[in-house]
């Protein structure tokens, strides 16, 4: 066998260099592919709660704290497992905060950014599971995209191989970070054969996340965090495989990679969580903001901006909260703008055509309200027969106050009983009643019913 034919057929290549510079600003690979994935992450995640009923824009709220708290976390994690570099013998504490050189633990950073989700959840009223489950495809695609800043920063990479998609290494300066070391042609430096590029490999296993995340989402309708548990799964599944092929320094327990154990340990946690939990897909609908008119206009309410006070406001408010729904009251509040009625509504007293209202006092029963105008010229009818008041249109009777109701009921001097108002017979004595009932003489007569008879002196 001769040299050449131990010579790969294909390779894949490696960036020189990891940083540009703009002026006085260094540009680093690490850092804007990470900046790219939170913005695919926020994209993903705004989508898909406005399709839950949050007002637009709650992503940006949830991102300004869960954005800096995961990123402080990943780097804690990693400082943690990884303490050589940095507090070891020829350690440099100082290096602990150089993130653009890498070194972010995804386990810190999904601790760290739920703290901060959590925190910015409280505050916009926002159910914690919603904002997991909306993001739930989301992070995948995030981590796909910042695991090319590894590929930048020749890194993350494992054993040697022969495939012909097996990885060329550079040697990075520790005195230039960012670029090649460089022999004395000017030319980088490779490290010898090839390496299973397993950077690439965690990239599309989590592409893989993503789209089952989605597909089961989507098919079962997940609710109250399930779909992130699943994510977690899918993700700490590949993890595990993929950790163990990497090549680079790490702290081991039992002779096993540290993160091996954190990726099972990790899963069977989800797994307890997604056979335990059980529950519909929550909604949520805003508090004290405008039912959108939707019913007209054929919109729909993840379209609409609900977090204004209405119509010609010249400011936008965010809701002080939401309430959450199931998806049969969403959908009726998403079509029509009908809200679900609000606990206790049912204790609220109601008249006979189902308006809430409080009871009538003294003052209430001598006045006389009417939807129709009355002839004042004969102030005991509005109708062909004084004694009859008909309908929900008040009438007079007598020579009492109006009286009104659901049934006509005549007295037999004349005077009106009705159904569920109070009503004035002959001589200015009220009856009520949900029947109507005849009564004669000076004090008139008032049918049963729920509310008791009433006597102006």
């Amino acid at each position: 066998m001769t040299l050449v034919s131990m010579t790969p057929l294909a390779a894949l290549p490696s960036p020189t260099t990891a940083v540009w510079q703009l002026g006085p600003v260094p540009l680093r690979a690490y850092a804007l592919c990470i900046v790219a994935g939170i913005v695919v992450a926020c994209l993903v995640t705004e989508y898909r709660l406005r399709r839950r009923g949050v007002a637009p824009g709650a992503v940006l709220d949830i991102a300004v704290w869960a954005v800096p708290t995961g990123i402080i976390g990943a780097r804690i994690y990693h400082v943690i497992t990884s303490p050589e570099k940095y507090f070891g013998t020829g350690g440099d504490p100082w290096k602990a905060f150089a993130i653009w050189e890498g070194g972010l633990g995804i386990w810190g950073a999904v601790a760290g950014g739920a703290v901060g989700a959590w925190i910015a959840a409280r505050q916009l009223g926002i159910p914690l599971t919603v904002v997991a489950d909306a993001l739930a495809p989301g992070l995948p695609l995030a981590q796909a995209v910042g695991r090319l800043g590894n590929w930048f920063n020749n890194e993350l990479y494992g054993g040697r191989t022969s495939l012909p998609w097996g990885l060329e290494i550079h040697r990075m300066d520790p005195d230039n970070p960012g670029h090649a070391l460089r022999d004395d042609a000017n030319q980088p430096i490779l490290e010898p054969g090839l390496y299973h590029p397993t950077f690439a490999y965690e990239a599309l296993w989590n592409l893989g996340v993503a789209g089952l995340v989605f597909a089961v989402d989507r098919r079962f309708k997940l609710g109250r965090g399930r779909a992130f548990a699943l994510y977690v799964m899918g993700y700490t599944a590949g993890r595990f495989w993929i950790e163990l092929m990497r090549s680079d320094e790490a702290n081991r327990i039992l002779g096993v990679r540290l993160n091996v154990w954190t990726a099972g340990l990790v899963f069977v946690g989800a797994l307890i969580y997604f056979l335990r939990v059980r529950g519909p897909r929550q909604f949520l609908i805003p508090i004290e903001a405008p039912a959108p008119a939707v019913a007209a206009t054929g919109a729909d309410v993840s379209q609409v901006d609900l977090s204004r006070t209405g119509k010609g406001s010249p400011a936008a408010v965010a809701p002080v909260g939401y309430q959450v729904v199931d998806e049969e009251q969403f959908t009726t509040y998403r079509e029509t703008g009908v809200r679900p009625d609000e606990p206790g509504a049912d204790d609220v007293p109601a008249t006979g055509d189902g308006v809430a209202e409080p009871a009538p006092d003294d003052a209430a029963r001598t006045s006389v309200t009417t939807d129709r105008p009355a002839d004042a010229a004969d102030p005991s009818a509005a109708t062909t027969d004084p004694s009859v008041a008909t309908g929900d249109v008040p009438t007079a009777g007598g020579d009492g106050p109006a009286a009104t109701g659901d049934r006509p009921t005549v007295g037999g001097d004349g005077s009106a009983a009705t159904g569920d108002r109070p009503t004035v017979g002959g001589d200015g004595s009220a009856a009520t009643g949900d029947r109507s009932g005849a009564g004669s003489g000076p004090a008139g007569a008032g049918g049963r019913g729920d509310r008791p008879t009433d006597r102006d002196s």
